[in-house]
């Protein structure tokens, strides 16, 4: 790794040349600006105020702006010649425990690698002794043009160096807390503690940046020439007040279910999830129920029309009224005299022609016993 600073660890009388080297690296990805109408790139150009012509960086120095707008400039020789003794060396000022670092203060970090033979002995001396007392060390440093604080511990066999802001660098959390007194229910904190024994750990190594491998995703796709789809927003509840128990509670249950998917592996065991599928509508002929007509389609004469045959072979288009789908009773006289009934008030059409049909039909099958007792009201109904 390229070393970004050179410099010496200060422990009290003893110094350890070292070489400072980024701990971390930025995988996010970055993006040009072009210009929409063409594609070109959009560059930013560092121009002169007073002759606003473009200067190269071997012109371009420091400066300081006063109050009133004076610039005062400012020369590396002069930073150089500051009498501070940390420009070139971590200056250890004290060793503390871990837990007194307010994980607030923590910035960008750093390895320590010692630089050369002789400083293997006196960096593996610092190191020892901070694995032994449990301490981190707090140190001053100068980098990039300022004084900044640092904090040295150590990682695997590697002293590390995180940078710290100073404490008055640090905003107080003034008006972040929720106005008023607020109370939690012990059933509340119950379930949230449940909720927490379920998610359980975590290994750290397994965390990944999904967004950009999805923008990864994106590039490839649109560098092939292929459509995106744009993916279905998940429901993250618009901000709205939810029953605190109740999301807790299907918070559990959720977390629970996942832990069991990933314990079965492929999941392919009972989930506690039942499978939703859509109700297929059965035709009245299939499940023998006669379909509901409504009253106002009953009134305006809209209701459905239905169309089977007959016993005879006769082809019927009847409307979806209750009294045409009642007078079809099982027997086979009851049939028959329902289609004599349907006649006689087809061709006369009038309440006397239907009651002498009734009249004659009840005097002939008065020898028929039940067929006739059952015919009778069924004309009645279909002649009414």
């Amino acid at each position: 790794m390229r070393s970004i600073w050179n410099g010496a660890i200060s422990f009290g009388l003893v110094s350890i040349p070292i070489k400072l080297v980024n701990a971390t690296e930025n995988h996010s990805i970055s993006f040009r600006q072009i210009h929409l109408a063409d594609g070109g790139r959009i560059r930013y150009r560092k121009v002169c105020e007073l002759d606003e012509e473009e200067v190269s960086g071997g012109e371009i120095g420091k400066a300081y702006e006063d109050a009133d707008g004076t610039m005062i400039p400012i020369t590396d020789e002069d930073l150089a010649q500051l009498p501070l003794p940390t420009a070139k060396t971590i200056e250890i000022v004290a060793f503390v425990p871990a837990d007194r670092i307010d994980p607030l203060q923590m910035d960008a970090a750093y390895y320590l690698s010692a630089n050369g033979v002789p400083a293997a002995k006196p960096y593996t001396l610092l190191r020892e002794a901070l694995k032994r007392s449990n301490r981190v060390a707090v140190a001053k440093y100068a980098l990039r043009g300022r004084e900044r604080l640092g904090m040295l511990r150590v990682v695997d066999d590697v002293i590390a160096m995180h940078g710290l802001l100073w404490p008055d660098e640090i905003r107080a959390p003034q008006d972040a807390a929720p106005d008023g007194d607020i109370t939690v229910r012990d059933a509340e904190l119950d379930l949230a503690d449940a909720l927490m024994d379920t998610l359980g750990e975590v290994d750290m190594d397994s965390l990944h940046d999904d967004y950009r491998e999805a923008v990864e995703e994106l590039v490839a796709a649109k560098a092939a020439g292929e459509t995106v789809l744009p993916a279905e927003p998940e429901d993250t509840g618009d901000g709205k007040v939810i029953d605190l128990i109740a999301a807790l509670e299907n918070s559990v249950r959720a977390a629970r279910k996942s832990r069991d998917v990933e314990d079965a592996g492929d999941g392919d065991g009972d989930s506690g999830m039942a499978d939703v599928h859509p109700i297929k509508k059965t035709s009245s002929k299939t499940s023998g129920k006669p379909a509901r007509t409504t009253e106002a389609e009953r009134t305006t004469g809209t209701a459905k029309k239905t169309t089977h045959r007959t016993p005879t072979g006769k082809t019927v288009t009847r409307s979806g009224s209750s009294t045409a789908k009642k007078s079809a009773p099982k027997s086979t006289g009851a049939k028959k005299s329902t289609s004599t009934t349907k006649k006689s008030a087809g061709s006369a059409g009038s309440r006397t022609t239907a009651k002498k049909s009734a009249t004659k039909k009840r005097t002939s099958s008065s020898s028929g016993g039940t067929t006739a007792k059952k015919t009778a009201p069924s004309r009645k109904r279909t002649s009414a």
